[in-house]
């Protein structure tokens, strides 16, 4: 019975968790170009169409996490002032970013398969 529980999975639809999901959206975005907290929740609520944004009690913390871990780098636009907080990603980050992109990269082609079956059987809507 314990060998049964230990592999059912109870998170639908995604197997993913919503820390994880923004902690990689955070590296992909911090690859190509340096962003302050309150852009990367910007970007990500544009790229997912304005359907869903992280909040930002969970983008700053993240990013402080990722800066403790090495994976990013924050330096003040005014240092005097402290306001804006920009992060780019180290090489360390880079790496880590590859690992946990090719990590996720099932879950979410499983998350997809199951929201296109539902989708399909419950609403009839061909993919």
């Amino acid at each position: 019975m314990n060998n049964f529980k230990a592999m059912r999975n109870r998170q639908f639809p995604s197997k993913i968790s919503t820390t994880s999901f923004v902690k990689l959206y955070i590296l992909h975005l911090l690859k190509d170009k340096s962003y302050y907290g309150n852009e990367i929740i910007e970007e990500i609520k544009v790229r997912l169409e304005n359907k869903w944004e992280p909040s930002p009690g969970m983008v700053y913390p993240l990013l402080r996490e990722l800066e403790k871990e090495g994976y990013v780098k924050g330096s003040w636009e005014e240092p005097d002032k402290k306001s804006i907080r920009r992060y780019k990603l180290t090489d360390s980050g880079y790496k880590h970013y590859k690992v946990i992109l090719l990590q996720n990269k099932q879950v979410f082609e499983d998350s997809l398969s199951i929201v296109q079956n539902v989708l399909e059987d419950l609403y009839s809507v061909k993919f």
